[in-house]
């Protein structure tokens, strides 16, 4: 057990409580909308917040790991444990550089990151120079292409998880490949997307793929920050080079 303290952005309800493992705590909120609760919990606790007394137990927007999918408990993962060997790598210059697209669903019949891990000699013979990771944040169901992400910060369970981004992101510096994120910033999936209930994530606007996300509109601050912070933790926490 250890001491951590949780955090979210809420500023719609007028109550907010965490759940740990099915017990309640109820968390303080502070005049900008964020509220927080610090209390002793496994490394791996599962947690989600309850809005207005309101069932269901709702996931963390900023979720670290989603083991049960989009509409399930959140998880802790620290970032900090990660077992990498990638301490060398400078990385490498993109101008005139050969990208490979690659969708880890179906670049092989596993569909995972560690069976993706066997063919990247392959890639290295081909010529590749960087391989850019189609979306692999949290979407609902087993497959699809990632862009109805949902849980941006978290990674796609049926991939691997977090774990598993971390062993291929450090198997491809390892043989000189960057690696490169599409992340998806402009919509929400229609599936699992809880934000609304949290605070105000979407604009009166709309795109080709659904409702935009209110990066101008009154309270667009915290929601601009949800964006940057999650493009970071993607290099930051995965060694994402782009």
């Amino acid at each position: 057990m250890a001491d951590h303290e949780f955090t979210i952005w809420a500023p719609r309800p007028e109550r907010v409580s965490l759940d740990v493992a099915g017990i309640r705590h109820p968390m303080s909120r502070s005049d900008d909308g964020w509220w927080s609760a610090r209390i002793d919990v496994a490394p791996d606790a599962r947690y989600g917040f309850v809005l207005d007394d309101e069932e269901p137990v709702l996931p963390d927007p900023r979720s670290p790991r989603q083991p049960d999918g989009v509409h399930e408990r959140s998880q802790l993962w620290d970032a900090s444990t990660a077992a990498w060997t990638d301490d060398r790598w400078a990385g490498r210059s993109i101008e005139g550089a050969v990208i490979y697209e690659l969708h880890v669903g179906t670049f092989t019949p596993e569909g995972t990151f560690d069976s993706a891990i066997e063919k990247l000699a392959y890639l290295v013979e081909l010529g590749v120079d960087f391989v850019e990771l189609m979306p692999v944040n949290a979407f609902g169901g087993t497959h699809g292409w990632g862009y109805d992400g949902v849980l941006w910060y978290a990674v796609h369970e049926p991939y691997g998880g977090p774990d598993g981004l971390v062993r291929f992101v450090d198997a491809c510096h390892g043989l000189g490949l960057g690696v490169l994120i599409d992340a998806v910033f402009n919509h929400l999936g229609p599936s699992g997307n809880y934000l609304t209930r949290f605070g105000p994530y979407l604009s009166t606007g709309s795109n080709p793929w659904g409702e935009s996300i209110n990066i101008a509109d009154a309270d667009s601050d915290e929601v601009r920050t949800y964006v940057i912070d999650c493009a970071l933790r993607w290099m930051r926490d995965f060694h994402a080079d782009g």
